[in-house]
């Protein structure tokens, strides 16, 4: 395992009871949540607001793709992918 992966386990507490394969799998799935959340810093740090430039009709061609219907996404629309899947039934 690298640094990173190496410091973080040393920080978590893992169970006593966890194998090797789970205190790895637990390790894995922190590490990936922090490094989403370090990207995420990154790119609001680089300033600018999200906006969905370019991506509604790639999100409404999803839309009809996996449910069948076409709908036209707003401007008003979250911008981030999982907060504007769970409000499609609202467009």
């Amino acid at each position: 395992m690298g640094d990173d992966t190496d410091n973080l386990r040393d920080a978590l507490s893992i169970p006593a009871a966890a194998d090797d394969e789970e205190a790895a799998a637990i390790v894995a799935a922190v590490g990936a949540h922090v490094r989403d959340s370090e990207a995420a810093a990154a790119a609001a740090a680089e300033g600018g607001e999200e906006t969905w430039d370019g991506e509604r009709w790639a999100f409404a061609g999803r839309l009809d793709a996996l449910q069948g219907r076409a709908a036209r996404v707003p401007e008003s629309a979250p911008t981030d992918a999982w907060t504007a899947s769970g409000r499609t039934d609202r467009f």
